[in-house]
């Protein structure tokens, strides 16, 4: 049984009205996917990264990969969406994944991770047969809005918090549970809702808000700020 690291990096991040795509944006003297990329390839359990990118993509071979040579693998397979990367993601690792080996999915946009991260989902999760992810309790009070009107948007109605959690990444699952999910589920916008799909309750394993994902110009400065806060 191997573990092996899967992150989709296919799209541009247009959220980000940036010339570059979100994941080669520079962050702490670095392109934000490598954080990530180092963060996966420092837990020893880890067997291998892959990265899955644009068939297109002209950025990837711009920037240093070195240091990681032999146990990451680019695949320029994306597709159309994120679970469109992922299960083409899969059908390229096939001959190196068997069915009981365990996937962790990461985005990208997620460069704060922490090996220790991994290593308590890995823990945590252990032989649980519907796998796992990475998430925080809901601390906020929530709202649901109504459609918007003339005069902006309104509060439909409070949304109890008890009881919900924020997923994160990495989420993990045996590689052929998850290439069942994605082709039964494929218009999942995570993992974890695919496996859910077929009936399975995937683990919770409490992370922190440290692992933020990188959508919007503000979260790249709070995410410079945790960078830089660890390296002091």
């Amino acid at each position: 049984m191997s573990y092996f690291a899967l992150i989709p990096a296919g799209g541009g991040g247009a959220r980000m009205g940036a010339a570059l795509p979100k994941q080669y944006l520079p962050l702490a003297g670095r392109p934000m996917i490598r954080h990530a990329v180092a963060a996966l390839l420092a837990v020893p359990a880890i067997a291998r990264v892959f990265v899955v990118l644009a068939p297109g993509d002209v950025h990837w071979d711009g920037f240093d990969w070195s240091g990681f040579e032999g146990r990451l693998c680019v695949l320029r397979c994306g597709g159309a969406t994120r679970a469109a990367s992922v299960t083409n993601g899969l059908r390229a690792m096939r001959e190196q994944a068997a069915d009981d080996d365990w996937v962790l999915v990461h985005d990208a946009a997620r460069p704060c991770l922490l090996p220790e991260h991994v290593e308590r989902l890995i823990a945590e999760v252990g032989d649980d047969p519907a796998g796992g992810l990475l998430a925080v309790p809901v601390a906020d009070t929530l709202k649901r809005a109504h459609e918007p009107v003339s005069d902006g948007v309104r509060v439909a109605a409070t949304v109890a918090r008890e009881g919900l959690w924020q997923a994160q990444t990495p989420q993990m699952f045996r590689y052929g549970l998850l290439t069942e999910a994605l082709e039964y589920a494929p218009a999942v916008t995570d993992e974890a809702s695919a496996v859910e799909a077929l009936g399975q309750h995937p683990k919770l394993v409490a992370a922190d808000a440290t692992n933020l994902k990188v959508t919007w110009p503000l979260d790249l400065r709070l995410a410079e700020a945790i960078l830089r806060d660890r390296e002091s």
